[in-house]
């Protein structure tokens, strides 16, 4: 197990990585979306490649970056829920989503988005917009988002069934959700004035 745990290390080591690199785009695709809305109403002219371009980059970041949040335990789940039931069954409950859902998903998705982008790749598909981009760079996120979501539910699973068998503490156990932290800055804020 501890070849796996170490496994699971360096795979979050890369997600996080990644993701932090990543993240960085949706700036870059808010100074694209500016400048175009600037270039268009001044010169009354617009790009469709740079429009497309908006939606490739936010697509980098929902797709690639997805792996990043499921490690910071980020992901949507019903919190009400889960925090009342007990930790054991809560841990037993990700290892089934895991195991069961999560990565059936991701292999399903790569697999039938390799025939996707391959098409697209093939026959050099290009936007049915004037002046737009090629598709198959888009479409290649599909497979890439995916696999990056697959090795990083794989390290969730070790790293839970190690939780679980007592041999690392709970990564997760002393977080704070991202709610709960806005309630405090805010109750903070309110006592203040």
């Amino acid at each position: 197990m501890q070849s796996l745990l170490k496994l699971s290390r360096g795979i979050d080591t890369f997600t996080r990585w990644t993701g932090k690199r990543l993240a960085w785009l949706i700036l870059v695709a808010v100074i694209i979306s500016s400048m175009n809305a600037i270039v268009r109403k001044t010169f009354d002219t617009s790009s469709n490649s740079w429009l497309e371009l908006q939606w490739v980059l936010f697509s980098i970041v929902f797709l690639l970056c997805s792996p990043w949040t499921l490690l910071d335990n980020e992901h949507i789940r019903i919190d009400i829920i889960n925090n009342l039931l007990p930790k054991w069954v809560r841990d037993l409950i990700d290892v089934i989503g895991h195991l069961f859902f999560l990565i059936p998903l991701t292999i399903v998705m790569i697999i039938t988005g390799g025939p996707f982008f391959m098409r697209s790749y093939e026959v050099s598909e290009q936007s049915g917009n004037a002046g737009g981009l090629p598709q198959w760079p888009a479409k290649s996120l599909v497979i890439v988002g995916f696999a990056f979501l697959l090795v990083q539910a794989v390290s969730e699973l070790i790293k839970r069934i190690a939780v679980m068998r007592g041999l690392i503490p709970d990564p997760h156990a002393s977080q704070v959700s991202a709610i709960e932290a806005e309630v405090e800055h805010l109750v903070e804020a309110i006592e203040k004035k």
